[in-house]
């Protein structure tokens, strides 16, 4: 029997997944909004957040405040080093998938 691959924890988590596949979602150089992201996952504020920050410790993510007009503004975006734990994270479910069958 082959070995199973690990699944990154920090992407496996449900929400953490979701943030990670929405910002996948945009091209490299791009950002989101947090009231964006926010409104998209359907997520609270507090929650978002507090998953955003896992996924920044792990440097996944980068937040940048900024302000447009004299308001505040949070961007997101998904670093170079997100989008390959991401890529890994897929080829390791694929996997796992393939293994079970």
């Amino acid at each position: 029997m082959t070995e199973l691959p690990e699944l990154d924890p920090v992407i496996h988590a449900q929400a953490r997944l979701r943030v990670t596949v929405a910002l996948a979602g945009l091209r490299p150089a791009d950002q989101i909004t947090f009231p964006r992201l926010q409104q998209l996952l359907e997520m609270t504020a507090g929650n978002l957040s507090t998953h955003l920050r896992k996924l920044e410790d792990a440097e996944y993510v980068e937040i940048t405040k900024a302000y447009e007009h004299r308001t505040p503004v949070t961007l997101v975006r998904l670093t170079s080093k997100g989008r390959a734990a991401f890529e890994s994270y897929t080829k390791a479910l694929q996997r796992l998938l393939d293994a079970g069958t």
